[in-house]
């Protein structure tokens, strides 16, 4: 393992998000807040990124030290993520504010405030904002800052990109990088100026379009997006929420004009499908308890869109639904976005690959002679891509279990327990019954909130590269 070049990765890192908080900083000091959580937490980040960044090492570097260094870039980017809170002083102990920084860059959205519209509009803003950092990755920021890291991008990737398959839009890493956030940007922008054309305050506007870009859901309002009693911001932000949650390379393809293409992806139509039968089917059990039938769409579309996108924004009370809608929602907690989105969970891709190894086993069954391949987007899937499928699904179960039962040592209802870490790992954020939409995760204690913290970083980072920080055998040097 090469601890020095892993170090110094992670000393530029720190340095970029320091970066990244001098926007919440100028916040606090356009309304006159207290800037002292950011003026604290700037200097130490730039001094430690500093020091790191100045250590001489080799150029060895291969995929276990990407995976190694994602995983403990993360939690420390999270680490430090929790400083601004901590000296804010609206955090009653600093797991709390790990739980929500790691939150914030996990792009969850769950919380352990219990109001947070007192909270200053710089704090609030910090929160957001990591969402928007945590959204693509910070470390494909830092690769999209600094092009200097060279061959090590592309292990870098591997490690933090959510999907399967990975692979890079253009020859150089560093230029897959800028498109993809050029894209990501790009459409964020336009979400806040229509927030903004729509009525929405900029302020708001920003936060919001913040929080659905990076499919995270932190909001500025004590009821989300409900909050607004406005038919339009629900509409707008459902329909960005289903865009972030759509392979972004599949918009690079866009704008190269290969449209064709583009519909022809298997996982795109699958995710599809999914999304608008999940809308009817709610849409019809639901239907007697709002005024009118479109009444009951937009909330079934704005629920849909906000789950399975893994966003987490509400725009009522679902955990009122009936039971049938309340279940559907909790499996589209697990199916999650599409590969190489914003989103989280287990991911279109490997669903619609699990569905189609269990028709070939049917087919293998009936017909023993017959050679029975998986394909997706019309080119046969190896054997080894398949392998790593079903070791993700397996490790994801089991780790949701496992954590679940250490979560139970609180004593609370199955409902609250199951969901909430259900909702962790997959970076949704509320649950349901106790961590509902209108719930917080508060009342857990902090053994709990470290597991839940854990959960989102395993999560997000789509288990093996904390598996691989976790190993004995790499630590090893050799």
């Amino acid at each position: 393992m090469n601890f020095r070049l892993v170090f110094k990765l992670t000393g530029k890192t720190l340095m970029v998000e320091a970066g990244a908080m001098l926007l919440p900083l100028l916040v606090c000091l356009y309304y006159q807040e207290d800037p002292r959580p950011f003026l604290i937490t700037i200097p130490l980040l730039v001094l430690v990124g500093a020091l790191l960044s100045l250590l001489r090492s080799n150029d060895h570097f291969f995929s276990r030290e990407g995976f190694f260094a994602v995983a403990l870039i993360w939690l420390l980017v999270s680490a430090a993520g929790a400083l601004p809170f901590f000296f804010s002083g609206y955090f009653p102990t600093y797991i709390d504010c790990f739980f929500e920084a790691a939150s914030g860059f996990t792009t969850t959205g769950a919380s352990i405030l219990t109001a947070v519209e007192p909270l200053p509009k710089g704090i609030l803003f910090w929160r957001s904002f990591m969402h928007w950092l945590g959204g693509m990755g910070v470390l494909i920021l830092t690769i999209a800052l600094l092009p200097s890291l060279g061959s090590r991008t592309l292990h870098l990737m591997k490690a933090e990109s959510p999907g399967p398959v990975v692979s890079k839009l253009v020859p150089k890493s560093s230029q897959s990088s800028k498109i993809l956030y050029a894209i990501y940007c790009g459409l964020t922008v336009i979400e806040i100026v229509i927030l903004r054309i729509a009525g929405m305050p900029w302020y708001d506007s920003i936060v919001h379009s913040f929080g659905t870009a990076g499919t995270g859901g932190f909001s500025i309002k004590n009821l989300s997006i409900g909050a607004y009693g406005n038919p339009a911001f629900e509409i707008i932000i459902t329909i960005f929420m289903l865009l972030f949650s759509v392979n972004f390379s599949l918009y690079f393809l866009l704008l190269c004009g290969k449209v064709r293409q583009v519909f022809q992806s298997d996982e795109l139509r699958f995710f599809l499908v999914v999304v608008f039968a999940s809308i009817l089917l709610i849409s019809i059990n639901i239907c007697d308890l709002y005024a009118s039938v479109g009444e009951a769409v937009r909330h079934a579309a704005f629920q849909v869109g906000s789950v399975i996108s893994t966003t987490g924004y509400a725009s009522t009370d679902f955990d009122k639904w009936p039971e049938f809608s309340r279940t559907l929602l909790v499996l589209l907690m697990f199916i999650g976005a599409c590969a190489g989105s914003t989103g989280g969970a287990i991911k279109c891709s490997r669903v619609l690959l699990l569905l189609r190894c269990i028709r070939r086993e049917i087919r293998q069954v009936i017909h023993p002679r017959a050679v029975n391949v998986v394909k997706l987007d019309g080119h046969v899937v190896d054997e080894s891509a398949l392998r790593s499928v079903y070791l993700f699904f397996a490790a994801y179960m089991f780790i949701t279990l496992g954590s679940t039962l250490l979560v139970s040592v609180d004593n609370f209802s199955f409902g609250s327990t199951f969901t909430a870490v259900v909702a962790c790992i997959g970076n949704i954020g509320p649950g349901l019954e106790m961590v509902g939409p209108m719930g917080n995760y508060a009342a857990f204690s902090l053994f709990s909130k470290t597991i839940l913290s854990l959960c989102m970083i395993v999560g997000r980072l789509e288990i093996i590269p904390i598996l691989v920080l976790f190993s004995g055998n790499a630590w090893k040097r050799s």
